[in-house]
């Protein structure tokens, strides 16, 4: 048979539709009527935060190729194709929200006593609250902008509320009125509680008061109509490092630039006249293929925050009491715990604890002479940067590479940088062109034996609060080979010397590319020999040219290839001749499933790593990633076990068909496999009962 084309576009889905696929996915748990309600609604939130951020950085890069003159993507459609193309899918998507928000979620929730009241539904009472209160609070932050050709039309930040209002009379100055701006500082809650009146707890939204009450910001003339809109920016910060001295000023000076980069998206209230959108439109310099009417609220994100108003435990996810393993259970020294054999972690269903005890037991311990660590995302009041300030007060060589480029996290990265170096850390700031998004933390040691390295080797990163709700696996370990190979890249990473040959780890942008694809070309050869050959790999996207060729090419073998993939994921399962061996299944549940595993059959004789990468040319080429091994027996047999609960799950599992199209899978006669509430079984303390609040996060946090 002759052999297809592995590089033909057809054998390819585009990635930014496949981003937004996604998207649909995880706005489809606000559809699901067995999710707890408000969980619902922070689906719904997330859904909204994910598309603000792929138009911000995803659409936002498109336009800019385009003016560059960029190439076909590998999927065969241009750019100005894309850009069509993701305008009818996220017109699609957006109808999507704004139906399940007003057809489903604002009526369930006010059948619960949680009304979101809009303004034909306030009684005399709360209408006369809500007038003081915009009186008292509002009003004295407004600016009204009128416009005339001594007041163009005013700088409009990104992502920012604001209401273009149409007047009719005389201003102060005798002179016709038409139109002007409104913005909602962001100081102003987007929420607003209405005193009790009874068991509900109705909210306002701060749009619907600024709309009931604009007319008293124009004393004299008449207000015609008030309308909604945002726009989305550009986000995507620019610094030429080989032209900088001092990356942290330079990134201190982009952070202001961002809220004012180019608009990418539109959106407009869908009552907004046309006259008035095509104003817009050309403040904006933009076309249709960028405006969104929207039947509600222009930013639904905010929303979220009644999910912490309303204190309702029914309506939320049960709170739980991560796990621990057993030998961690009571110990008071960690050294002592890891130097009788490896530990391994599997949040949340496991605490993020023992990372923060790991930390503060060596600021504390006299025998510790250094602490080396790589930040990539750690929140601000970080427990881990508190320990981490301690140790060097202390005394102690503390060492942390903090990638200051972490998009979105970059103001709170600097902040902590900050911190460390006036407690007298180093800290430094990654490599110029690499972003370092390995999670390695090192901790030197002085024994009676001599020194003693101390590592912990993660998926995530070292951030307590998503630890909480991320899918993430942790390595604590005191092997004399891995500990050299994490001094090793450190040494790279403070003085950019030359890295040995490493003898446990896998490094990108050194070599993980080409152990992928070596791995994947062995298990072909032992699939051609008869021998046992099969991948299963988890993780966040597949979009590497290189690797999907390399899985083709294993599967045109007979290698059994499994694939569990949550976001995008740019490869065809099921294509005759190509991949009819692989299948792609996506989960989206309560946890936000984040850990990278890589397991390989090897004809018997499995190996199976744990990494920091995606197989993303990013994470390849561009990044600081490491990969590290699972030796262990026990752990690896746990790991497989977590894994097989994925492959198994017909709760909140979805398959991908080779035309792009992901449908939920059916659990037929089969009975129900929720793959995270089994790993909640297996890994909880105790009962699902406990003290762990849920909170929403976003995709961005990856």
């Amino acid at each position: 048979m002759d052999s297809p084309d592995l590089k033909a576009p057809q054998h390819y889905i585009n990635r930014e539709l496949s981003f937004l696929e996604f998207n649909q996915r995880v706005l489809d748990q606000a559809f699901d009527e067995s999710v707890p309600l408000l969980e619902r609604l922070r689906f719904l939130c997330i859904a909204c935060s994910n598309l603000d951020e792929f138009f911000e950085i995803r659409v936002a890069g498109l336009k800019q190729l385009q003016e560059l003159g960029g190439q076909l993507a590998p999927d065969g459609m241009s750019i100005p194709e894309q850009l069509t193309a993701i305008h009818d899918r996220a017109t699609r998507l957006v109808a999507d929200q704004y139906r399940c928000l007003n057809s489903l979620l604002l009526p369930a929730l006010a059948a619960e006593g949680v009304p979101l009241l809009g303004p034909g539904e306030w009684t005399p009472r709360q209408t006369l609250w809500l007038e003081d209160y915009f009186e008292r609070e509002v009003e004295p932050v407004l600016s009204p902008l009128g416009l005339d050709p001594a007041r163009p039309f005013p700088r409009i930040q990104n992502k920012s509320l604001n209401f273009i209002v149409r007047l009719e009379g005389k201003d102060a100055f005798d002179r016709d009125s038409e139109l002007a701006i409104v913005q909602a500082p962001r100081s102003l809650p987007r929420v607003v509680p209405l005193p009790a009146e009874g068991p509900s707890r109705d909210c306002v939204l701060l749009s619907s008061i600024v709309q009931a009450f604009v007319h008293k910001l124009f004393t004299g003339i008449k207000v015609i109509g008030c309308y909604q809109f945002r726009v989305t920016r550009n986000s995507d910060l620019f610094v030429d490092e080989e032209e900088i001295d001092d990356l942290r000023r330079a990134l201190e000076g982009e952070l202001v630039h961002r809220r004012y980069g180019a608009a990418v998206r539109l959106e407009t209230s869908g009552d907004c006249p046309d006259d008035m959108v095509k104003f817009l439109q050309a403040q904006f310099a933009s076309n249709g293929l960028d405006t969104y009417p929207v039947e509600g609220p222009v930013n639904l994100n905010r929303l979220s925050a009644v999910y912490d108003l309303v204190q309702r435990p029914d309506l939320k996810y049960p709170i739980f009491t991560p796990g621990a393993p057993k030998r961690l259970v009571g110990a008071t020294d960690l050294f002592t715990v890891i130097r009788q054999k490896d530990v391994l972690l599997h949040h949340p269903y496991q605490s993020f604890v023992p990372v923060m005890d790991f930390l503060r037991q060596a600021a504390a311990d006299p025998q510790v002479l250094a602490i080396k660590q790589t930040l990539y995302r750690a929140g601000h009041d970080s427990p881990l940067v508190d320990a981490l300030v301690a140790a060097a007060n202390a005394g102690k060589d503390v060492t942390v590479i903090v990638e200051l480029r972490a998009r979105f996290d970059e103001e709170a990265n600097i902040e902590l940088s900050n911190r460390l170096q006036e407690a007298g850390a180093h800290v430094m700031y990654g490599v110029v062109g690499y972003k370092t998004h390995a999670k390695l933390t090192l901790i030197v040691r002085r024994e009676a034996g001599g020194i003693r390295r101390y590592c912990h080797l993660g998926t995530g990163n070292y951030h307590p609060r998503t630890a909480r709700h991320y899918t993430d696996y942790g390595l604590f370990t005191c092997d004399d080979e891995i500990g050299q190979d994490v001094h090793e890249l450190f040494l790279q990473l403070t003085s950019l010397t030359q890295t040995p040959q490493l003898k446990r780890l896998t490094q990108s942008p050194f070599g993980m590319h080409e152990m992928v694809l070596q791995k994947l070309a062995r298990e072909a050869e032992h699939a051609r020999a008869g021998r046992p050959a099969r991948v299963i790999a988890k993780m966040n996207a597949l979009v590497d040219p290189q690797s999907i060729e390399a899985l083709y090419r294993a599967s045109r073998a007979g290698v059994k290839i499994e694939l569990i993939v949550r976001g995008v994921c740019a490869l065809r399962p099921g294509l005759p001749g190509v991949s009819e061996n692989i299948s792609v299944r996506s989960i989206v549940g309560r946890f936000l499933e984040h850990s990278r595993v890589f397991y390989f059959e090897n004809g018997g004789e499995p190996d199976m790593f744990c990494a920091s990468a995606d197989w993303m040319e990013r994470n390849f080429f561009r990044r600081v990633e490491v990969a590290f091994p699972i030796r262990r027996k026990g752990h690896a047999e746990r790991i497989l076990r977590d894994l097989d609960w994925c492959l198994r799950d017909n709760s909140q599992a979805w398959e991908l068909k080779p035309d792009g199209r992901y449908e939920r899978i059916s659990r037929g006669r089969d009975s129900s496999v929720n793959a995270q509430a089994e790993l909640l079984a297996a890994y909880a303390a105790g009962p699902v009962t406990a003290t762990i609040p849920e909170m929403p996060v976003s995709e961005r946090q990856l």
